[in-house]
């Protein structure tokens, strides 16, 4: 909005012209979004407690989480009010990168909503029954992913890469890719919502990972620095730096309040979004395999609960105290905040795995 602003008055005021960096337009996105988040997070935590929209906790699991019970939640709303502002000002609307990124998020985000909803509002402890919730996440994923299929009028756009390795690529079907972007999008949701347990847990990770993949949407949509790291040139994508940016400012607006001890949760309407978003971003710039591996603590933690799930199912007996993941350090005696940190402490390091794969290849 403010981008076609300033295009239209640049031929009067030449220093409008600066607006047309994306790099500027990805800082003004992350200040935008971290603004929005300082000054309306405070309101929104009074009236989530107003209302009583509290949280309910499990009393089978660690014992230090009772006293958490009745915090506010569904304060992921937050997040996405900042991010859809801040991209809708400072990004290139008339790129469809853009539109269907922010259309996903927002997408999943009110599958969230209703299942919070439920649970807090109407009491309802099973919120939205899981084949409805899966149903809709599916129904997004595909559209999504047809969408960006047909869409597409570049090879590279519809290949998958392996990092590490040059010039290696496979050229997806219609099949393929519907099927490998579907997957991507409501796998990352699912995870990222499975490690939404503990305060500032998810969101720091989502953080970071929302901005190594602005690198990599900045990159891939720059042709000479496409062209020097032998990742695919797709133009258009480094718009989504935007995207990431107002993700990022976000996150951290949002983490101020739900930093130990917590004083909002985010819910499902923010840890659903926020994973989809994390897996559309990554499809449309054909990293998916570099966001399993700088996400390794959101697939960690989903696989402890298949695994938990499965051996339980099959054997009778549990491989971890509790799952996901940090249930189980929790029980061990971990104290949260450690558990907390020492997790991000492994988000970085797989994220600057995951930024390797840009130069050693």
């Amino acid at each position: 909005m403010l981008l076609w602003l300033t295009e239209l008055l640049a031929p009067y005021i030449t220093e409008l012209t600066v607006f047309q960096y994306l790099t500027l337009r990805a800082i003004l996105g992350i200040l935008t979004a971290l603004l929005i988040s300082l000054l309306i997070g405070p309101m929104m935590i009074r009236k989530l407690g107003q209302y009583q929209i509290g949280q309910a906790v499990r009393d089978d699991g660690p014992q230090t989480h009772l006293s958490k019970a009745g915090t506010p939640t569904m304060g992921g709303a937050l997040i996405l009010v900042a991010v859809a502002v801040s991209t809708l000002l400072w990004a290139d609307l008339a790129n469809r990168y853009v539109w269907i990124t922010l259309l996903v998020t927002l997408g999943f985000g009110a599958i969230g909503w209703v299942d919070d909803y439920r649970k807090v509002v109407e009491r309802n402890p099973r919120g939205l029954p899981a084949r409805w919730k899966y149903f809709w996440q599916s129904v997004i994923g595909a559209v999504a992913a047809v969408g960006l299929f047909y869409s597409s009028t570049l090879p590279q756009e519809t290949s998958l890469y392996l990092p590490f390795f040059k010039n290696v690529s496979l050229t997806l079907g219609p099949v393929l890719f519907i099927l490998l972007t579907y997957f991507v999008i409501v796998g990352s949701s699912n995870a990222v919502n499975l490690t939404d347990g503990l305060d500032g847990l998810a969101i720091m990770p989502t953080v970071m990972v929302a901005g190594a993949l602005a690198v990599f949407a900045y990159l891939s949509g720059h042709f000479q620095f496409a062209d020097y790291l032998l990742i695919p040139h797709l133009p258009g994508s480094g718009e989504l730096i935007v995207f990431c940016g107002a993700l990022v400012g976000a996150g951290l607006g949002f983490l101020w309040f739900n930093t130990y001890p917590a004083q909002v949760f985010m819910g499902d309407v923010g840890a659903l979004a926020l994973g989809a978003a994390l897996g559309v971003v990554a499809v449309i710039v054909r990293q998916e395999i570099v966001l399993f591996i700088m996400g390794g603590v959101f697939v960690m933690e989903t696989i402890s609960v298949i695994l938990q799930v499965g051996s339980f199912r099959l054997t009778g007996r549990r491989i971890f105290r509790m799952a996901p993941l940090h249930h189980h350090f929790e029980l061990k005696g971990w104290p949260e905040p450690r558990v907390i940190v020492r997790f991000w402490v492994i988000t970085v390091i797989l994220v600057l795995i995951g930024l390797s794969s840009l130069k050693l290849r």
